[in-house]
């Protein structure tokens, strides 16, 4: 092999890994989306219908080891009963879950969950807000839903993903990756654990159990493929045909 033809075969090869990893990530942002979404605001009619009905969710854009994932999959594809009742329970398990009343069973705010760390550690607690103007980023949504609710950190975590994906310089690349993690670590991998066990204890619906089962496997696994030295993935079956 000459060293053109090996210089070819290693530039397509980086070329397609390159490619792989831009649709996996591609297709993990529209995971979030999607969950960001339905603990954002109540589940409408068209998202039912488009996610459910249309069979989205039985053909998940990525594939994982992660057996968090393994088990938010099987929860989604398994939650979808009759439709005469499913929009009614997804209504009333919403409600018990994320009502801005106080008796919500698992409400979705950074704050309710690390208000405990600087008595833990006499640090105080990152300020998401803070991370958001760094990268002159603000929330449609300020002023009526606080910045540290998760379905705002999942839509800010897509946009950091987004501009990661239309980097071409590799330093750039390795610093984007690298703040993706922290942001991840800071603000979703701190308080998500904890709160996804009060959705798997308190959820009435699969529905909502699979959703917090997916923002956490989908968190833990973007903040490993991101970790990687170099930009090869680990494997190609993360990416589903």
């Amino acid at each position: 092999m000459t060293n053109d033809d090996y210089y070819r075969k290693h530039y397509f090869k980086v070329m397609n890994n390159n490619i792989l990893n831009h649709n996996i990530l591609k297709g993990y942002n529209m995971l979030f989306y999607f969950a960001g979404s339905m603990i954002l605001h109540e589940p409408a009619e068209e998202c039912i219908v488009d996610f459910w009905e249309k069979g989205i969710l039985k053909n998940l854009p990525v594939s994982s080891s992660n057996p968090v994932f393994v088990n938010a999959a099987s929860q989604l594809r398994d939650s979808y009963p009759d439709r005469t009742i499913f929009r009614r329970q997804l209504h009333e398990d919403y409600l018990r879950l994320f009502s801005k009343q106080s008796q919500a069973l698992a409400p979705a705010y950074e704050s309710l969950y690390l208000k405990v760390m600087p008595e833990k550690t006499g640090y105080p607690s990152p300020n998401v807000t803070e991370f958001y103007s760094a990268y002159g980023w603000e929330s449609k949504l300020k002023g009526k839903i606080a910045d540290d609710h998760l379905g705002i950190e999942l839509l800010f975590l897509t946009r950091l993903v987004d501009k990661y994906l239309l980097l071409d310089d590799v330093p750039c690349r390795g610093e984007m990756r690298k703040e993706i993690r922290r942001f991840i670590n800071h603000h979703i991998l701190s308080w998500v654990p904890e709160w996804n066990k009060k959705i798997q204890r308190d959820a009435q619906t699969l529905s909502f159990k699979g959703i917090g089962n997916l923002i956490l496997a989908c968190s833990e696994d973007i903040f490993t493929l991101l970790g990687q030295e170099s930009e090869e993935l680990v494997s190609k079956n993360l990416l589903k045909n």
